[in-house]
C-alpha cells in the first residue's frame, strides 16, 4: 500500500520525463521565436535606415532625425515628441554627427516641420495630433542598438558616396595628396567616376583652374542636383559648358543631346560655337560631327590630361581645395 501511495505521489507531485521533455520543448520553442522576432525587428529598422539613405540626395536627413529621436528614447524612454522636440533631437545628433564624422559634408540640413510627417513612411514616427507624434515598434524595441549602430551607418554611406572628399576639409591633407604628381593623377582618375556629381564638380574644379591660368574665370550656374542631370557653368568670355556624365558614341546620341542644347541654350550662342560639351567618353566620329554643328566636347581623357599638366603643387592643392568648397556648398549642414 505504501509503495502504491508513493508510486501515486510521484505521479501527482512529481514531473514525469514526458511533461519534463515537452515544457523544455516550449520553452525552447518560445525563446526561438523571441529570438526571431527580435532579429526580425533589427532587421526591419536597418532595413528602413537603408531605405532612408537610398532616398537622400544632396543630403541625409531622415536617418539623422531619426538617430536623434532613438537616441533620446533610449536616454530618457520618451515616446511622445512634439515637432519642436524633434527639432531639438535633430540639431543636437547634427552636432553629436559632426563630431563623430569630424566634418559636415552630407549629414543634416535646415530643419522642417514637414519632416516630422515625413517619418510615418518609414515607421518611425506616427502622428497622433497637430505636429505631435509617437515613436512606435520596433524602434522603439531596437533604439539603444540602433543609436550606437546609425552613426557608423552613415559614415558608411558617405564614404560610399563622396569617397575622400569629406578629408579634402584638411589643408595639410591637400598638401600631401598635392605633392606628388603621380599621387594626385590617381586621385583624380579614381574620384571623378564615383558619381555624376563627382564628375560634374571635379571636372568643373580642373578647368577653374585651368582657365585661371589665362585670366579666365568660370562659375557653376546650376547645381549638381540640376532637373536636367548635368550642370552648366558660364564664363566671363562668353564661352559655356555644360558637364554631363555619359557616352556618346553614334550621331543619334548627337542628335539627341544637341536638342538638349537647343533647348538650355539659345540659338546664336550655338551657333557662335560658344558652347562645349564635357562628357564621359565621345567616339572620334561623333566629336567630328558635334564640331561640324558648332559644338565642341571635352572627354573625360582631356581632363585627365588637364590633370597631369598641372606642374605646380599650388595648382593641384586648388583643384582639391576648390571640389572640397564645391562639394559642401552642395551638402553641408547649412544648405
Amino acid at each position: 500500500m505504501r509503495a502504491s501511495i508513493s508510486a501515486s505521489t510521484s505521479l501527482c507531485c512529481g514531473a514525469s520525463p514526458s511533461r519534463t521533455a515537452l515544457q523544455s520543448g516550449v520553452d525552447s520553442g518560445t525563446n526561438s521565436l523571441v529570438a526571431g522576432l527580435a532579429q526580425n525587428a533589427k532587421d526591419f529598422c536597418r532595413t528602413e535606415i537603408d531605405r532612408m539613405l537610398k532616398n537622400s540626395q544632396t543630403k541625409v536627413i531622415a536617418p539623422v532625425i531619426t538617430f536623434g529621436l532613438l537616441k533620446s528614447h533610449a536616454e530618457t524612454g520618451k515616446t511622445h515628441f512634439s515637432d519642436s522636440e524633434i527639432r531639438k533631437s535633430y540639431d543636437s545628433a547634427v552636432e553629436f554627427l559632426k563630431d563623430f564624422l569630424h566634418h559636415d559634408v552630407h549629414i543634416g540640413a535646415k530643419y522642417y516641420d514637414a519632416y516630422g510627417s515625413r517619418m510615418s513612411r518609414y515607421h518611425v514616427l506616427k502622428p497622433i495630433g497637430h505636429l505631435k507624434y509617437e515613436l512606435v515598434p520596433p524602434f522603439t524595441e531596437q533604439a539603444e542598438a540602433l543609436a550606437k549602430w546609425i552613426p557608423k551607418r552613415i559614415q558608411q554611406h558617405i564614404t560610399e558616396r563622396l569617397g575622400i572628399v569629406p578629408m579634402l576639409k584638411d589643408a595639410n591633407t591637400r598638401t600631401k595628396l598635392a605633392d606628388s604628381p603621380e599621387k594626385f593623377q590617381k586621385l583624380i582618375r579614381d574620384q571623378i567616376d564615383r558619381t555624376p556629381a563627382n564628375f560634374e564638380i571635379f571636372s568643373f574644379a580642373l578647368i577653374k583652374v585651368h582657365l585661371e591660368k589665362f585670366a579666365c574665370k568660370i562659375y557653376r550656374d546650376t547645381r549638381t542636383a540640376a532637373h536636367d542631370k548635368g550642370v552648366d557653368l558660364s564664363t566671363n568670355f562668353g564661352v559655356v559648358y555644360q558637364i554631363k556624365r555619359l557616352r556618346i558614341f553614334t550621331e543619334s546620341e548627337a542628335n539627341q543631346v544637341y536638342a538638349e542644347l537647343k533647348v538650355n541654350f539659345d540659338n546664336e550662342r550655338l551657333q557662335e560655337g560658344n558652347v562645349v560639351l564635357v562628357i564621359d567618353d565621345i567616339s572620334k566620329k561623333v566629336k567630328k560631327y558635334l564640331i561640324d554643328m558648332k559644338v565642341q566636347s571635352f572627354s573625360k581623357s582631356d581632363l585627365l590630361k588637364l590633370a597631369a599638366n598641372f606642374d605646380e603643387p599650388e595648382d593641384r592643392q586648388k583643384v582639391l581645395r576648390i571640389v572640397y568648397e564645391e562639394f559642401r556648398r552642395e551638402y553641408s549642414n547649412g544648405g
